[in-house]
């Protein structure tokens, strides 16, 4: 076998990866002649076929399959080793590039981008929202934020929240004034948004037989927050992408009750692994573990946490400024530290935030997040306490 023609190997590998010799020419951005030569010109010099022609299709056989397995790796690390160098070689002039959802970008990583410019004020961060799952080395990019359960090829990743991603209704709060002392049925009579199958599920664990037909259906996150912040419907999303319209009054949360979905997965930072050590890499990757840090505290206080009881002036007064309502039905005592079961105070709950809130929190003592449909039973219970 003579020397291998390095040059075809991106071309191989592109079809191999596509089966389909015009799809690779337009992402290798050559003509459908040009892409056949270098498959031509590879088996050539190999000896041997990697592909089975049937017809205007092709398709790798074994010999193709094992060659593309040492040429994906082999090619990755070009590329990781490349894209390395130059990072490094950028100096002072160092810029992060990260591909993100726009949901994400908009509801969770806008708000906090001031925490890093203080934080590293000589790294710029350029940041694409984008709903396509974008080819990282090709497209020139450091680093990209996705929700799923991985593994992604060709990339390392690291999880960035540990926790199940709750499932919470939220509404305007003419909405929530609107529901005041509602049983959850009532939502069924409410303009519901997004898809219909989360909304049965909540429905169904909140004991409520119901069919669902949303307004409207969305394919972003944030718009669908958007809307109803709008007061044009209520909104069943994750608690993450809603906390900080929830601490600032923007939205309110209409039940204590959450639920997990099976699409609700995990956020991670992915990256090619030649990058894994890249000073640049690794202080956003601490930034956004910090900034994660923080809004699990927010919405998921320490468990441990000494219980104190809801006083009775909970349930009479419309603000209570040394408690505050952090997660799911707990009051927290500002004052003493502790957190515990918030039976009917869960109506006119109250977030008392001081000057270092966490997680991008409107420090101030106004009601921020109020659980409108609490149990009957817990209700009846704390008004005999």
């Amino acid at each position: 076998m003579s020397r291998l023609p390095l040059n075809t190997l991106p071309a191989f590998r592109t079809v191999a990866e596509l089966l389909n010799l015009r799809a690779a020419a337009d992402v290798l951005h050559i003509t459908h002649s040009a892409v056949s030569q270098q498959i031509r010109v590879l088996e050539e010099q190999l000896g041997f076929q990697v592909f089975e022609r049937r017809g205007r299709r092709v398709v790798l056989n074994p010999a193709g399959a094992v060659l593309l397995r040492s040429v994906q790796t082999a090619l990755a690390q070009l590329d990781d080793g490349v894209q390395a160098a130059a990072a490094t070689a950028s100096g002072s002039a160092q810029r992060l590039r990260v591909t993100v959802l726009p949901s994400f970008a908009q509801r969770w990583l806008l708000p906090r981008m001031m925490r890093w410019r203080e934080r590293h004020p000589d790294l710029s961060l350029e940041i694409d929202a984008s709903q396509e799952l974008v080819d990282l080395q090709r497209e020139g990019f450091h680093a990209a934020l996705r929700q799923g359960r991985g593994p992604w090829a060709g990339l390392e990743s690291y999880r960035l929240f540990d926790l199940p991603m709750p499932i919470i209704v939220v509404g305007s709060p003419a909405a929530a004034r609107r529901l005041q002392g509602a049983e959850p049925s009532a939502l069924a009579r409410e303009h519901l948004l997004g898809d219909s199958e989360p909304w049965e599920k909540w429905f169904a664990a909140a004991g409520v037989r119901t069919q669902v037909t949303p307004v409207a259906i969305f394919n972003d996150f944030g718009m669908m927050l958007q809307a109803a912040e709008q007061d044009l419907g209520l909104a069943l999303v994750r608690e993450l992408l809603a906390a900080d319209a929830l601490s600032d009054g923007r939205l309110v949360r209409l039940s204590p009750l959450s639920i997990t979905f099976e699409q609700a997965q995990s956020y991670h930072l992915v990256y090619p692994p030649g990058l894994r050590d890249w000073p640049p890499l690794a202080s956003l990757r601490n930034w956004l573990q910090d900034e994660f840090d923080l809004s699990r505290e927010m919405l998921h206080p320490d468990a441990k946490r000494r219980a104190v009881k809801a006083p009775k002036a909970c349930l009479r007064r419309k603000s209570f400024p040394s408690f505050s309502a952090r997660g799911e039905g707990r009051v927290e005592d500002r004052g003493r530290g502790g957190g515990g079961p918030a039976a009917a105070s869960l109506q006119v709950c109250l977030r008392g935030g001081g000057d270092n809130a966490p997680g991008g929190l409107v420090a101030d003592r106004r009601v921020a997040a109020t659980f409108l449909l609490a149990p009957p039973s817990e209700v009846s219970q704390a008004g005999r306490s």
